[in-house]
Order: structure tokens, then C-alpha cells, then sequence
């Protein structure tokens, strides 16, 4: 029997999407298709219905993994794409967002997933080579078609979230519901521009990265090499991620934690999800015991003097 879990609007469309949200990346990579499955069908269990993936993640094996999960069960799904990576080196074409593109990338999309619509198709990151209003348009004309029943972003600036809103009120064309930016308890840049924007014109925010890549969850200890199979033993420049100033927010958060009793995990999803910007709070999982984790962690609620407090520990 199905969980259920809150859900909020995104955006400004008619899509409700669960607060808790399940990440992709790991299918195809670490995890193949009957694993990918298990964690799907544990993540529909305790209510989610939202999950994100990319034509990049896998080089489309995520696509293909859920597409596969959800056969019978595509009703219960709110499915988030991307398009437009950087991931095909060797195919420059599949690149960018030009309106040739968008076609093409949306009826790979659709294919792997085994599906005849995406509930929100994401341009992945800014084209400086393709102007806004064509990506726009061809958006707008899968929208029309049945395609896609919204689109939004990921990667953008503030003022490119300005532009893309106000090229869509004044040609008449879809508009972005929703922005995907890195957001998490050590990564608060989004906090200066793209959350403003986000209040100006009513877009939902989806944060990436919200456990920081495992560091928020403890996995990693100061002083020490990443442990195997982990997600930053892969990253060519984990320093990046494992340097004092990070360790010393960790341990804070570590010690405000342990006073409330919770875990880290719990506070940095906890505080994702009490942001009214964010829609839905997306984290990987390589195994139904870590979906169920990721939902309990999700449900902590910070009070207000726990958010002031967690201001000053991560300079907010």
C-alpha cells in the first residue's frame, strides 16, 4: 500500500509533485535496471511520484531504467527530463538548445522512457549560442502538440531567468514553472539572485545536490580520502568539496543535530523543504533502504529559531 506524502504546485502549472523527490543519476551508472526498479517501486511505496533524470544521465540508460520501473505504473508518475548537456563529447550535436535539438532530444526522451509525454521537459543549461525566444518556441510547440505538459530550467542566472519570463509573456509562448539550481546548506549562492526570481515570477525552485554529494549525510571525515565508491571518490577535484571550511560547517551541523535528535541528513533535506520557494526536495538512491531514509529525513521541520541558527552556523 502507497504512502502518501505532501505535495505542492509547480509553479504555476497544475502539476503537484511529492515534497520528496527521487534523483536518476545513479541508473545506468550505479545501478542497473532490476536495482533501479527496486528503488522506483520503494519510492512510489512511500509516496513519491516525482523523479528527475536527463538524456545525459547514463548516456539515456536512466531514461531507458525508469521508463522500464514505471511500465504499469506511468499514471502514478510525475517524470522530469533534461536536455541540452554537455555529456556527448563526442556528438556536439546533441548539445545545446537549439530548436533542431529540442525535437531531436525530445523524441529520444520519449523513446527510452517508453512513454508518449513528459510531465516537465528541462533545458538542462543556458545556450549562448541559441537566442531564448527559439528555444522558447520550440518548446511552446511541444507543449502544444501533447508532448510535454510544462518546461523549465536548470543552471540559470537570475537575469536569465528575467529574460526567458519575459520573452514568454510577450510572444505568447510557454513559459518556464520551475529552475533546478545547486542549492544546499554549503552552496547558498542561488540565495542572492535566482530565489528573488523565483519569488518575482512565481517559478518553483528544485534544488540539486541538496546533500552536497553525501557530505551532509557524515560519509566523509576530515583528514581522510573519500571512501570508495562514493560519489566524490569519483569527482576529479574532491577538495572542491572536502576542504576545512566545509568540515567545520559539518561538524556545526553535526553538533546541532545531535542536539535535536537527528541526523544531518534530516537537516539539510528538513531545511530544503521549508524553503517556500522549493517544490520538492530530489535526492539520489541506490537502494530502497536509502529511499526510506531520504522520505523520514524529509519530514523534519525546522522551527524558526532553528533556521536563524542554522543562518549563522552556514553564513546565510
Amino acid at each position: 500500500m502507497a504512502q502518501t506524502m505532501a505535495r505542492r504546485r509547480l509553479g504555476d502549472s497544475g502539476i503537484q509533485v511529492s515534497t520528496a523527490g527521487l534523483g536518476c543519476n545513479n541508473f545506468g551508472v550505479r545501478l542497473d535496471a532490476a536495482a533501479a526498479a527496486r528503488v522506483v517501486h520503494a519510492a512510489l511505496d512511500h509516496g513519491i511520484n516525482f523523479f528527475d533524470t536527463s538524456d545525459s544521465y547514463g548516456m539515456g540508460e536512466s531514461e531507458r531504467h525508469l521508463g522500464a520501473a514505471l511500465k504499469g505504473r506511468r499514471e502514478r508518475a510525475v517524470i522530469l527530463t533534461k536536455f541540452g548537456s554537455s555529456a556527448y563529447p563526442d556528438h556536439p550535436e546533441w548539445r545545446g538548445a537549439s530548436p533542431e535539438h529540442v525535437r531531436r532530444a525530445i523524441e529520444g526522451s520519449l523513446r527510452r522512457l517508453g512513454t508518449d509525454y513528459v510531465d516537465v521537459y528541462v533545458q538542462h543549461y543556458p545556450d549562448p549560442e541559441t537566442p531564448i525566444e527559439a528555444t522558447l518556441e520550440a518548446l511552446s510547440a511541444l507543449v502544444d502538440e501533447g508532448k510535454v505538459r510544462a518546461i523549465a530550467c536548470s543552471n540559470f542566472a537570475g537575469w536569465q531567468l528575467a529574460d526567458a519570463d519575459w520573452t514568454s509573456r510577450t510572444r505568447s509562448l510557454a513559459r518556464f514553472v520551475a529552475v533546478e539550481s545547486h542549492y544546499n546548506l554549503l552552496e547558498r549562492s542561488v540565495e542572492r539572485e535566482v530565489l528573488p526570481a523565483c519569488r518575482r515570477f512565481g517559478l518553483s525552485l528544485i534544488p540539486y545536490f541538496p546533500l552536497a554529494s553525501g557530505l551532509l549525510t557524515g560519509k566523509y571525515r576530515r583528514d581522510q580520502a573519500p571512501p570508495e565508491g562514493t560519489r566524490l571518490a569519483r569527482f576529479p577535484r574532491p577538495e572542491r568539496w572536502l576542504n576545512d571550511r566545509n568540515f567545520a560547517v559539518l561538524e556545526a551541523l553535526e553538533r546541532f543535530a545531535a542536539q535535536r535528535g537527528v541526523s544531518t541528513t534530516a537537516v539539510a533535506l528538513g531545511w530544503l523543504a521549508a524553503k517556500p520557494e522549493v517544490c520538492s526536495v530530489i535526492a539520489g538512491a541506490t537502494s530502497p533502504e536509502q529511499v526510506a531514509a531520504n522520505v523520514e529525513a524529509t519530514t523534519w521541520s525546522p522551527s524558526e529559531e532553528d533556521l536563524v541558527e542554522l543562518d549563522h552556523i552556514t553564513g546565510g
